[in-house]
C-alpha cells in the first residue's frame, strides 16, 4: 500500500474476550475467519498464538500466514508481528492473538495494541483476543480476587472504541477440565495452575467480570443510538439497563445509616455499582450537628466503595429522577415518609412522586423509627 494514499475508512475491530487462557477465544475468532473467508473475503493472520495447542493450529490451517520479523536482541534472533507486512499486504481482515502482548524492545511501538491501531488506521478490518485480567481498569481487582500482578495491560479505551466485542464463555468445570486434559497448558503446568490462577472461586469472578463488562458495552452503545434509559419505556423505543445499580437517597434523618447499609447489602447481592445521594434544600443552612451526620453518611458510602452525591433542589422527587436517569439507576432505596398521613394525602408522598416520575426502576421503602429524628431535620419532601 502506498503510504502516501490515506485509507477511505478507518478499519472496524473485533475483539473476542474471555474470562482466562483456555476458553477458545482463538480458536472461535479463526473459526469466524474461515467462513468469511468461504464468503469471498481476504483474510489472513497477522499474529497467531497456538501455545502448543493442536487443534487451534488445525483451525489456522488453510489462511494466509504473514511471516514474523525476526528482531535479533541479546544474541537472540526474536520474532514479533510484522505490522508493516500486514500493512502493505492490505488485506480485508487480519486476525491478531493476544491485544495485550508487549513488544520485544526496539519495535516500533511498544504494545500490540499501537499495532493494531495503526492497522486499522489504515483501513484493515482487524479481529483480536485478550482476556479480561488485561483490562486496565480492573488490574487492582483481579489482583484482589487471584492474588496475580498482570503487568501486560490494555487501555479501556481500546475495549470501549471497538466496533463489537464478544465473550467467548466457558464453565469454570469445563475450563478446568480441559486444563487437566492438557488442552491449555503443559502437563508439568496442570497442578500447579489448579492451585492458583485456574482455582474454581477465581474463575467464578473472572467469568462474570467478563460477562459484567460486555453487558456494559453493550449498554453504552444502546445509549449512544438513544434507544437505553434507566427510565426508558419499551413501547417508545427504549429498553431497560442491562446492569443493576443502586441509589441510596439521605437525608438529615439518622435512619440514613441504616439506608446506607441497606443499599449496600442490595448492591452486594446484585453486584451491583452503589451511589448514594443527598438533596440539600439550597433556601436551608444545615446545622452542625446535620452537617456532621451528612459527612459520616459520605465517609460510609465511600467505605462501601460507593458514589456520594451532593445536589442542591428545591424539587427532592425531580431531583432523585435526575440523578436516576443519569447515572442508569434501577434500584433506589428510600426511608418511609415522616410526614403525617394528613400531609400525605394533601400532597402527596416522596414514593408517590417518585412513581410518577421513573419506571423499570424498583424502589425499596425501608421502615424507620420516627422518634429517632433529628429536630429541626429535613422532611424527605
Amino acid at each position: 500500500m502506498n503510504s502516501s494514499i490515506r485509507p477511505a475508512r478507518r478499519g472496524k475491530h473485533k475483539i473476542f474476550i474471555g474470562m482466562s487462557p483456555g476458553v477458545g477465544k482463538t480458536y472461535k475468532m479463526l473459526e469466524e475467519a474461515h467462513r468469511l473467508k468461504e464468503e469471498g473475503l481476504d483474510v489472513v493472520v497477522g499474529l497467531l498464538e497456538t501455545h502448543g495447542r493442536k487443534e487451534t493450529a488445525q483451525k489456522a490451517e488453510g489462511l494466509d500466514i504473514i511471516p514474523r520479523k525476526e528482531i535479533p536482541r541479546a544474541g537472540l534472533l526474536l520474532t514479533e508481528m510484522d505490522t508493516l507486512a500486514i500493512v502493505a499486504r492490505s488485506p480485508q481482515l487480519a486476525l491478531i492473538d493476544e491485544l495485550a502482548h508487549t513488544n520485544v524492545p526496539g519495535s516500533l511501538r511498544e504494545k500490540r495494541y499501537q499495532d493494531v491501531e495503526f492497522i486499522l488506521e489504515n483501513g484493515i478490518d482487524v479481529y483480536s483476543t485478550m482476556n479480561i485480567q488485561h483490562l486496565e481498569s480492573l488490574n487492582d481487582l483481579v489482583v484482589r480476587i487471584t492474588g496475580v500482578v498482570v503487568r501486560e495491560r490494555v487501555p479501556d479505551r481500546i475495549l470501549e472504541e471497538a466496533d463489537e466485542v464478544v465473550v467467548v464463555d466457558v464453565t469454570p468445570e469445563t475450563l478446568q477440565e480441559r486444563l487437566r486434559e492438557g488442552k491449555i497448558y503443559a502437563p508439568e503446568k496442570i497442578d500447579q495452575s489448579l492451585s492458583n490462577f485456574f482455582q474454581r472461586r477465581n474463575l467464578i469472578a473472572l467469568r462474570e467480570l467478563a460477562l459484567r463488562e460486555v453487558a456494559d458495552n453493550i449498554e453504552e452503545d444502546a445509549r449512544g443510538l438513544g434507544i437505553a434509559f434507566s427510565n426508558g419505556d419499551i413501547a417508545n423505543g427504549a429498553v431497560c439497563n442491562i446492569r443493576e445499580r443502586v441509589l441510596v437517597c439521605v437525608s438529615t434523618y439518622p435512619n440514613s445509616i441504616q439506608l446506607l447499609r441497606r443499599g449496600a447489602r442490595i448492591a452486594g447481592y446484585m453486584n451491583a455499582p452503589l451511589f448514594t445521594v443527598f438533596i440539600a434544600d439550597p433556601d436551608r443552612f444545615l446545622s452542625k450537628e446535620e452537617s456532621l451526620h451528612i459527612d459520616t453518611c459520605e465517609k460510609l458510602c465511600k467505605e462501601f466503595e460507593g458514589t456520594f452525591m451532593r445536589v442542591n433542589s428545591n424539587n427532592i422527587a425531580k431531583a432523585i429522577a435526575e440523578v436516576a436517569e443519569k447515572y442508569r439507576i434501577t434500584q433506589i432505596v428510600i426511608g418511609e415518609s415522616q410526614r403525617s398521613r394528613w400531609k400525605i394525602l394533601l400532597k402527596g408522598s416522596l414514593t408517590q412522586k417518585l412513581v410518577r416520575l421513573l419506571k423499570n426502576v424498583d424502589l425499596h421503602i425501608i421502615s424507620t423509627d420516627k422518634k429517632n429524628v433529628l429536630t429541626g431535620g429535613l422532611s424527605e419532601e
